[in-house]
């Protein structure tokens, strides 16, 4: 307690710190870094909001892609078996299908 009446004490003596200059900076301190709406929360919360947003967009074009999709295959009865050929592998009862793995070397 000594420590801190003897700052007090070279503050008040001190010609360049006053303390309405103390004042002020206990006060950014406090705004600044410890209270609950403090600086450093708040740009946390905006990098967080900003990924938030990314995500929803990504979600968003995947919506309309499969919405999109979705209208296709409601308005071309063939969509329907091209997509069970091509995805699922699916075939005709009097046809083979031959699947070819590997890239070219």
């Amino acid at each position: 307690m000594d420590k801190l009446a003897s700052l007090w004490a070279a503050i008040r003596k001190s010609k360049y710190l006053n303390k309405y200059v103390v004042t002020l900076a206990l006060f950014i301190v406090i705004v600044g870094f410890l209270d609950e709406n403090s600086i450093i929360r708040r740009v946390g919360y905006a990098h967080e909001e900003s990924l938030l947003r990314e995500e929803i967009g990504r979600y968003q074009s995947e919506y309309d892609e499969s919405t999109r999709r979705l209208n296709e295959l409601a308005v071309d009865s063939g969509a329907i078996e091209r997509i069970a050929r091509e995805k699922y592998l699916m075939k005709r009862p009097n046809e083979d299908i031959f699947v070819f793995e590997g890239g070219a070397q």
